[in-house]
């Protein structure tokens, strides 16, 4: 029958996710002072760039790369999460040239907003580019109706793509941008066309593969894969139970499929096993970090919005290697900088949002966005030069309340409206945004000067004067606990009035210590 409803799971239209090659060996967990990008963290570095600043305590061995004691079973455990790790091809290698189908719902719940079928086309045309040695041949935009919450493709429709495929002998896959495909569907489509069938769930995943490049976050990836191999297994066992398939494994009481199944679950509880190891590092760290009072900024936003040149721009770090390409940060980056007022923070480059996915992606990566959820203030980068920027803008919003972000955190969100300079005579239309040319520095100065205002209100640190004598310890002591602006002496008192950046803590601990102090 030509009628084939393809069981293709309803996409929410804003479903959430949150991302080369592999490395020869994976990089450790994401620490809150990795090497190259706390280096500058230092105290005496610190001092050296005018403005004092806590740092990491000197006699302290971890101080510098933030490394935790591994354990004594740690290469056990090392070895353990590697063999999780060992895992079939999701798609097929070698050159693919490739026909996207993408199936417009004209109306129904179903039907996408804010966007057009030729914007959703090249998006996934993008995506597609993405995998090594991949190409588009061939696009079809064909019309589909959304019955019972279900993609069905007409009739006359389906026969008309069969008709088109068959005749391009020159096509190796075909991509239907659609969400999620169910194993029956992929089946008979692939019957019927002669060629290997793809949704989006799977075409990301093999990104994520690809540019997942520490342990966690290729931990993630696998544990995301599970329900794709799941509902493989499932469709194996409906053809094997048309087919008699009641075998079992001399001895175990079990057929294959069931095997499988115990396989798939205890592959599932391993991998969640290993996460929880690394969240427990992470949360050690995190822990740290907050001891040591380092402001935290998340930078989020659309795949391929610029945050990563962000971040190099605003630290002027020439390690930061920013790729203009979907998915290029997979793995959470921490980058160390100074505020204007010579205040130290960390900025986190995160994974990149992208619409129409599994939620079960999303949570998959719960670990990660943990980092978002434990930030002083988050930054959401837009590419305002995108034809779909409304659309992307909704999508992030979206994934950031489903994270459950603490709600003074979600309400200070900091809006940076990127790649002005691709957009002539643009100007934001909210005043709570910020424009800005990451690539050229347009709009740099200003924007520092709101996350400087942003960060000091949400870490509840103040700018003060103090009256400190010189013969004691108190600037000394301000040196090492906050940020020193400015050191006006005072010779005929034996004092100086100190302008500082300092946190209501250390500002306790100071009236404390030094109770003669007092603020001008």
């Amino acid at each position: 029958m030509w009628a084939l409803r393809a069981a293709i799971r309803p996409a929410a239209w804003l479903s959430r996710v949150v991302l080369g090659r592999r490395a020869p060996r994976p990089a450790p967990p994401l620490l809150v002072c990795p090497e190259r990008a706390f280096a500058a963290f230092h105290p005496g570095d610190l001092k050296g760039r005018g403005g004092g600043g806590r740092g990491p305590p000197t006699d302290d061995p971890r101080s510098r790369t933030g490394e935790v004691e591994e354990p004594e079973d740690a290469e056990d455990e090392e070895e353990e999460e590697e063999e999780l790790l060992r895992r079939d091809p999701l798609l097929p290698v070698g050159t693919q040239r490739v026909c996207l189908v993408h199936p417009e719902v004209k109306w129904g719940p179903g039907k996408l907003q804010l966007t057009r079928a030729d914007r959703q086309v090249a998006e996934a045309e993008s995506l597609v580019h993405t995998l090594d040695r991949w190409s588009v041949v061939e696009r079809m935009v064909v019309p589909a109706r959304t019955p019972d919450g279900k993609v069905a493709f007409g009739r006359g429709t389906l026969r008309h793509l069969t008709e088109k495929i068959r005749a391009l002998p020159e096509i190796t896959a075909v991509f239907l941008n659609v969400e999620r495909m169910a194993p029956p569907t992929k089946k008979e489509l692939e019957a019927a066309w002669g060629v290997q069938v793809f949704d989006r769930f799977t075409v990301v995943l093999s990104i994520f593969r690809c540019n997942a490049r520490t342990k966690e976050a290729r931990l993630q990836v696998a544990l995301a894969e599970l329900p794709l191999l799941r509902a493989h297994l499932s469709s194996t066992a409906r053809l094997d139970g048309r087919g008699g398939g009641s075998r079992y494994i001399m001895g175990s009481g079990e057929s294959p499929v069931q095997v499988q199944r115990r396989l798939l679950k205890d592959k599932e509880l391993n991998i969640r096993k290993a996460l929880d190891r690394l969240r427990e590092k992470r949360r050690l760290l995190g822990r740290q970090r907050r001891r040591r009072e380092f402001p935290v900024v998340s930078m989020v936003g659309y795949t391929n919005c610029g945050k990563t040149t962000l971040i190099k721009a605003l630290t002027g770090d020439d390690a930061v290697r920013p790729q203009d390409r979907l998915f290029a940060t997979l793995d959470v980056t921490a980058h160390a900088g100074w505020l204007p007022s010579r205040v130290a923070v960390i900025y986190m480059d995160t994974v990149g949002f992208l619409s129409q996915l599994p939620h079960s992606l999303i949570e998959s990566f719960s670990a990660t966005l943990e980092d978002v959820a434990h930030s002083d203030l988050v930054v959401h980068v837009r590419d305002v030069s995108h034809p779909e920027t409304e659309l992307q803008k909704a999508t992030v919003l979206a994934a950031l309340r489903g994270l459950r972000l603490p709600a003074p955190l979600l309400d200070s969100v900091l809006e940076v409206h990127n790649k002005v300079d691709l957009v002539p005579g643009y100007s934001p239309s909210g005043s709570q945004a910020v424009a800005v040319s990451a690539l050229l520095g347009h709009g740099l100065p200003e924007l520092r000067a709101r996350l400087e205002d942003a960060v000091l209100r949400a870490t509840g640190r103040q700018v003060l004067t103090l009256r400190v004598r010189l013969a004691g310890a108190q600037l000394s002591w301000l040196h090492q606990e906050a940020t020193v602006l400015d050191v006006d002496v005072i010779p005929e008192a034996g004092a100086a009035d100190v302008r500082v950046v300092i946190s209501s803590s250390a500002y306790s601990k100071f009236r404390k210590l030094f109770p003669e102090s007092a603020s001008q």
